[in-house]
Formats: structure tokens, C-alpha cells, sequence
């Protein structure tokens, strides 16, 4: 948290500000994150598979964009593979004294310390715990909404802010989906989608502040030329329904809940078995996989079928 490199300057708030928002600018960001956070493909180059995991699981539990904390983790330790001793050697701290692959102050640790794998304790030079850590620290200081303010708080320099913005970017470039060829509405409203990820869920929301997941729906068919009404259950009765086991396409809206009179979700198509969607409190629009038998169980729910809105 405190590196050589990159200083340890006092903490002045408006100087960095300027910088900060011109970092973010530069992300195509409006200073909340809104553009990072779109989950990782199964890999993303120069994040070790185990971290790369680490990042995700703890960016969604606290709402976080995992490429901030995989970039905090570059800028630190090299995502786990800077040989420093401080970075992998149990009780070894740098100059300053922070150690682990987050480089924690001893002092920050105590104050915020998460037990990430469940093993009973909370270890500085655990990757689980000192990933977790960081998405915990970040969140109380401010992130998601005040993100580079976050990170600023995360080590009192620009240089950082800047560096860490730029691997996120980088990271999140090399994860991000393009939507797959699909034509007329149903390609538009999924090329909407697909530019919402990482905005954040809020319930209720259908504007670019924030989605649930029939409000990311009825907006991007509506960026589409096509209406759709507002909550899940009526899109899934809107139809037209697709027969089970049918060949989805992208665009096509899949539906997930505890039965045809209890819908509860519902995503768009990017391919078969995987969708956009704003998922629940807490996270952001992302894309996931989805069991494409109907009845199969999805989390809580189940899997209940498919409409195609451009078919009506």
C-alpha cells in the first residue's frame, strides 16, 4: 500500500482531484467506475487463473470493479508474481512496512481485515484474505461511487491513481465481450446491453446511473424501436415464447425464477448459455452463464424459457 516507487505524499484532496478525473476521463469513465467491471473471460493475459478469480469473487461481494483490484494488485505485487520478499514471503514487509500481495500497512490491516477463504483468520500474505481486504478498504472508503477517491485513500498518491486506472483499463479491455453478429433490433438492443457493463444494479432503476434487470431490459430493446413492458414477469408474458430446447439466439431474453407465475429475472442472450445482466443489489451489469434446459436450477432459481421480442 505504500511503495518505494510511487511515494507516500500527504494527503492533499484537491490537487489530486484534477488528476484523478483526468485519468478518468481518459478510461471513457465519469468518475464512478461505471465503464470497469466487466467479468473476466476464463482468462485474461498476465493475471495468474487462481487471482484472477480472487478478483472477481471480491469485486461482486463488495461491489467492486475487479479490474481495479486486479490493477491495485499489478501496481503492488505483480498479481501475486513480483519475487519481493515483501509481496511473498510470510512476515516480510517493505521499507515502509506493508506486506502481502496488497502490500498492507500493518496499522490498515488491523482496522480491515477480512478472512476471504474462511479458514478462521486473516492473513496479510494470504492472496484470499489480502484481495478481499482491499475490496473491503476500498468499499469504506468510498468505492464504487467515489472510486479514484477510494484509490487515492488506498495510497496517498497520483502516480498510483493514475497507474492503477491505467491496468484497469488495460484488464477490463482484454475481458470485455464484443456482442456477437446479430442483426436488426435484437443486435442493437444487445450492443446496448453489452456497453452497460459495469454500470451498477440499483432496483428500479432503467436509466445509465443504474439498471435492475428488466429496467436493462426494457431500455436496450427500447434503444431497439421495440416496447416492452417493465418487469420481468410481463416480458416473459409479452412473448412471443420460444419451444423448449429451441436454438437461442443473441438478443433473445431468457427468464429465471420459481415459475411461470413467479418471474424474477430475466437477461438478454449474448450466445447460447451466456447473457448480459443486471444481476442483484450490490453488483453490476455483467455477463454470466445460464443452464439453457428448462427446469434446470439457476442459484435459487430455476431456468424457465426463452422470448424472442423481435419476432412479434
Amino acid at each position: 500500500m505504500k511503495r518505494a516507487a510511487l511515494g507516500s505524499c500527504a494527503f492533499l484532496l484537491l490537487l489530486p482531484v484534477l488528476f484523478i478525473s483526468a485519468a478518468m476521463g481518459a478510461l471513457g469513465g465519469s468518475g464512478t467506475g461505471v465503464s470497469l467491471g466487466a467479468p473476466a473471460s476464463e482468462q485474461v493475459a498476465g493475471i495468474p487463473p487462481e487471482y484472477l478469480q480472487l478478483f472477481e469473487a471480491a469485486g461482486a461481494r463488495y461491489g467492486i470493479p475487479w479490474p481495479v483490484l486486479a490493477g491495485i494488485g499489478k501496481v503492488e505485487c505483480d498479481d501475486g508474481q513480483d519475487p519481493d520478499p515483501s509481496c511473498t514471503q510470510e512476515g516480510a514487509t517493505n521499507y515502509a512496512g506493508a506486506g502481502g500481495p496488497m502490500q498492507f500497512l500493518g496499522s490498515t490491516w488491523a482496522a480491515y481485515a477480512v478472512d476471504g477463504n474462511g479458514d478462521g483468520k486473516a492473513d496479510r500474505w494470504n492472496a484470499a484474505d489480502a484481495i478481499f481486504t482491499a475490496a473491503h478498504y476500498l468499499k469504506a472508503s468510498g468505492a464504487p461511487r467515489e472510486l479514484e477517491r477510494a484509490i487515492f485513500a488506498y495510497n496517498h498518491s497520483t502516480a498510483y491513481v493514475r497507474a492503477v486506472l491505467h491496468w484497469a483499463s488495460v484488464y477490463e479491455s482484454e475481458a470485455t465481450p464484443s456482442a456477437p453478429a446479430a442483426s436488426g433490433a435484437a443486435g442493437a438492443a444487445l450492443a446496448f446491453a453489452i456497453k452497460q457493463l459495469g454500470v451498477p444494479y440499483v432496483w428500479g432503476g432503467e436509466s445509465l446511473h443504474g439498471f435492475d434487470c428488466s429496467g436493462l431490459v426494457q431500455l436496450a430493446y427500447r434503444t431497439a424501436g421495440v416496447s416492452l413492458p417493465r418487469t420481468a414477469e410481463e416480458q416473459f408474458d409479452a412473448g412471443p415464447r420460444l419451444p423448449a430446447g429451441a436454438h437461442l439466439e443473441p438478443g433473445d431474453l431468457v427468464f429465471f425464477g420459481g415459475g411461470e407465475r413467479d418471474v424474477t429475472h430475466v437477461g438478454i442472450v449474448v450466445q447460447s448459455g451466456r447473457m448480459v445482466d443486471a444481476p442483484h443489489p450490490g453488483a453490476a451489469v455483467r455477463t454470466e452463464t445460464f443452464p439453457t434446459t428448462i427446469g434446470a436450477r439457476w442459484g435459487e432459481d430455476s431456468y424457465l424459457g426463452a422470448t424472442r421480442p423481435t419476432a412479434r
